[in-house]
């Protein structure tokens, strides 16, 4: 039979030392919100234990935008939400968890995580989860940690030869308490059934006249601290350089994940990857590399020095050399671009094309094996397969008030230095000579020349060359 969990996810903070004018759960972060590593972690928890689990987010400063964003982004998802109307303590913030998803009171563990603690892994779950199977009758599990600096931590007081422990706040610890350097982490399992006996009896009677959720942790309740390795991984994040830290452990990870599936990495300090970012086993990533949003990255791909890409997708054997910039755009196989070349949103690159330096694409569809090698625009445009767009080339598709389309034919031939005035439309087999303004459509086979003829004066030049002074 499968358990039942609750999460409880405490997501009503400011964030007042964050510098961040929204709520603290949506601080942006390698590409999402702090708040989605929460989820994250715990529905890969629940998928890994195959427990049945309900999720409820506790909010409270900018509920609407917290809430709007869980609803967009969740829509599959089993988020219910309790407003907690003033900030009084984290078992003030539990108590309207349970008063206002009824939901809440039915299942047989609830787990209680911070919105801005995004180090924390499913494994961290499932070990404090053992706990629980390896003792019935346990009712609770808190995991702590030890730290040199345990300063504006609560302290574990553990019971002298018993399995209980209580916790004291940094404002209420003695000189005595405070020297001790295991610390309550802020992540919680209880029994649901347990948390509805003793939460009421939580009261304020503290220094900060708060409703502490610590105070459900008693030497004489069957309670359990498990003491994990390090604590890096319940970093909180208060500040921006809190925020700026976690986001370097987060892309660490990633990249060490990364390399063990066979990804190289010329140098693994130097490359940003958000956390959606997926590359292909047997791609060669160099340094100063940027990779955001949802791009998804193939095999045997090579990413050269200073290629930013964003939510991008690139299929297998692409070649994004250096300094080149993608944007919601599809490069198929085997493609190349740049270096320097700019990828617009609504790009799609066919199959063994090449895309040269200081070439910028918007909009435009190309199919296999075109080349557009040098210096030019194609915006708005449709280029058929094999045809080669020479130097300078240069689709006029906006005329001031309306964007036009330009549609070029395959196995045609566009010489250097030539635009196309949309809409227009050029045939397959198609030639158009250097130098040539495009203002009317070109059939299959054709060929287009527009120049004016030349004036060659002779002895004129020095009318014009203008000598140093």
């Amino acid at each position: 039979m499968k358990s039942k969990f609750g999460m409880c996810v405490l997501a009503a903070g400011k964030g007042t030392r964050l510098k961040w004018d929204g709520p603290k759960a949506l601080a942006p972060l390698m590409g999402k919100r702090l708040i989605d590593y929460s989820l994250s972690c715990l529905t890969e928890f629940a998928s890994k234990e195959n427990i049945e689990a309900m999720v409820g987010v506790v909010t409270g400063h900018l509920k609407e935008e917290v809430e709007g964003h869980l609803k967009s982004h969740y829509t599959q998802g089993n988020i219910r939400f309790a407003l907690q109307e003033v900030q009084r303590g984290t078992a003030d913030a539990l108590k309207a968890y349970f008063e206002k998803i009824k939901e809440a009171s039915s299942v047989d563990y609830t787990v209680v995580i911070c919105a801005d603690t995004p180090l924390i892994e499913s494994s961290d779950l499932t070990l404090m989860f053992n706990e629980f199977k390896n003792n019935p009758k346990l009712d609770a599990v808190c995991a702590t940690f030890s730290t040199s600096n345990p300063t504006g931590y609560g302290r574990i007081v553990r019971a002298k030869g018993g399995l209980g422990f209580h916790i004291v706040e940094e404002k209420d610890a003695d000189l005595e308490i405070k020297q001790i350097n295991e610390v309550n982490s802020g992540l919680y399992i209880f029994k649901t059934a347990f948390i509805l006996k003793h939460l009421n009896q939580v009261s304020a009677n503290n220094k900060a006249g708060e409703f502490y959720l610590t105070d459900l942790f008693q030497d004489s309740y069957a309670v359990s601290a498990l003491m994990f390795a390090s604590g890096l991984k319940f970093l909180g994040v208060n500040t921006l350089a809190q925020l700026e830290e976690v986001g370097g452990h987060l892309r660490k990870r990633i990249v060490q994940k990364m390399a063990e599936e066979g990804v190289i990495f010329v140098d693994p300090g130097s490359v940003y990857l958000d956390a959606e970012v997926k590359i292909g086993r047997g791609t060669t990533v160099f340094p100063n590399v940027y990779c955001m949003g949802k791009s998804s990255i193939g095999e045997n791909c090579i990413l050269e020095p200073g290629v930013i890409i964003k939510s991008s997708t690139l299929e297998n054997g692409v070649e994004i050399l250096g300094h080149s910039y993608l944007e919601e755009a599809i490069i198929r196989q085997k493609a190349t671009i740049g270096p320097f070349a700019r990828v617009r949103p609504g790009s799609d690159v066919g199959e063994k094309s090449k895309i040269g330096n200081f070439v910028e694409l918007k909009k435009a569809k190309l199919e296999k094996g075109v080349k557009v090698s040098h210096l030019s625009y194609v915006g708005d445009a449709f280029i058929g397969e094999d045809t080669n767009i020479g130097c300078g080339f240069i689709t006029c598709n906006y005329d001031g008030a309306n964007k036009h389309v330009t549609q070029i034919g395959k196995n045609s031939f566009i010489g250097s230095d030539c635009q196309a005035v949309a809409p227009i439309s050029i045939g397959d087999n198609s030639f158009v000579a250097a130098g040539t303004t495009i203002t009317k459509d070109v059939p299959n086979d054709g060929f287009a020349i527009a120049r004016a003829p030349i004036a060659v004066k002779e002895g004129m030049a020095k009318r014009f060359i203008k000598k140093k002074t």
